[in-house]
């Protein structure tokens, strides 16, 4: 039976604090689907976003307030929409991609939906001057107990992914859709640079999986990187200290350079950090930036050219590549064991937000549905 009515964390005021509001179950459209939500990953920036973004970000719009967050969302199909076909059926178990599109522009009818103008997180927040179209079609967020989706939205998951697991593959996925802008293949190295955040401890599992010969990592907390090295310290190496990451990839590869390379710093982090990084890419590789770093770089396009190197944007994935993903983590190859997952009721939302970050990459903070304490 699916209730009338529901709770949902909400946002009345910018910089204030979340509120449980009792709420109509939004209705079904014929091409959505109905999600009872388990569990809804906490974004360890979300605070800074619903506090600052419209200030600082303005173009990068926030839905009208009040308004229902949460990025990251699994949980069990409650209903299908009359129009949808292809397989999904009620009580199947998914993760929801909150990556929204028009469906009309060049673009989307290409098959480029994250290229779309319109392009707008469901739960977050937009990149267009037409996002607010996207929230209103789409409004509810993770922080509700159901939400709905279109069904081209959702990834089916294998019973080896616990719902609170799949909350990380925004962060997953987005690495995993920058390994594949750069052409990564088996038997390569890679360079992460800002490798103990969220996107980059998932770039290291994502390497590791996806057969990379050797791994360099680099971020500020050493013990964080030593945990990583953990993970197969015959493959991973730190790259620390006061050297460049240039002049020490460099000595560790004779002279060639790092393969490919996953640019994962945050945006606090200086533009020169990045550059020095590009150089210890070989001739020929490329850089796919998914980080938040700020900061102009100065690049020199001359020297870029003359060593043919390539610095690629990549934003979020496409649902296609969050099944794959779940298939990688269904054969085993991927890793999702080694979270630091704490888990709040969406009552206790705000000391949620608190905790989010606290250790580094390793962090999984989720909103369970079920009524439980903080684990």
């Amino acid at each position: 039976m699916i209730p009338s009515t529901m709770c949902a964390a909400r946002l009345h005021v910018i910089g204030g604090n979340f509120q449980i509001d009792q709420m109509a179950v939004p209705s079904l459209r014929p091409t959505d689907v109905l999600v009872r939500v388990e569990a809804a990953g906490i974004v360890p920036n979300l605070r800074n976003v619903v506090a600052n973004y419209p200030t600082t970000r303005p173009f990068l719009p926030l839905p009208k307030l009040p308004a229902v967050f949460g990025l990251d969302s699994a949980g069990v199909i409650a209903a299908v929409g009359e129009g949808v076909s292809g397989g999904l059926r009620a009580g199947e178990r998914v993760y929801v991609n909150p990556a929204l599109s028009c469906g009309g522009c060049q673009a989307c009818r290409s098959g480029e939906p994250n290229n779309c103008p319109d392009f707008t997180f469901m739960g977050y927040f937009g990149f267009g001057r037409h996002s607010q179209t996207q929230f209103d079609a789409y409004p509810y967020g993770g922080f509700s107990e159901y939400l709905t989706a279109p069904a081209a939205n959702v990834v089916k998951l294998p019973d080896n992914i616990s719902f609170e697991q799949a909350c990380r593959f925004g962060y997953l996925g987005t690495s995993y859709s920058g390994l594949r802008k750069l052409d990564f293949r088996p038997g390569q190295t890679l360079l992460v640079n800002g490798a103990t955040g969220t996107l980059g401890v998932g770039a290291v599992l994502l390497g590791l999986a996806m057969g990379a010969s050797r791994i360099f990592i680099t971020g500020r907390d050493r013990t964080r990187l030593e945990n990583l090295k953990k993970l197969a310290p015959e493959r991973i190496d730190v790259i620390a200290g006061e050297r460049s990451v240039a002049s020490q990839v460099l000595s560790l590869t004779e002279g060639y350079g790092a393969d490919a390379m996953l640019e994962a710093l945050a945006f606090q982090a200086p533009a020169a950090k990045i550059v020095d990084a590009i150089n210890a890419v070989r001739r020929g590789g490329k850089v796919v930036n998914v980080g938040g770093v700020i900061e102009s770089l100065p690049l020199d396009p001359s020297r870029m050219m003359a060593q043919q190197k390539s610095f690629i944007g990549s934003l979020w994935f496409t649902t296609a590549e969050g099944e794959e993903l779940a298939a990688i983590t269904k054969s085993g190859a991927l890793r999702l064991d080694v979270f630091d997952t704490q888990v709040f009721p969406l009552t206790r939302i705000n000391d949620a937000l608190a905790a989010a970050g606290s250790n580094g990459g390793f962090s999984n903070v989720v909103i369970c549905h079920r009524e439980i304490e903080s684990a």
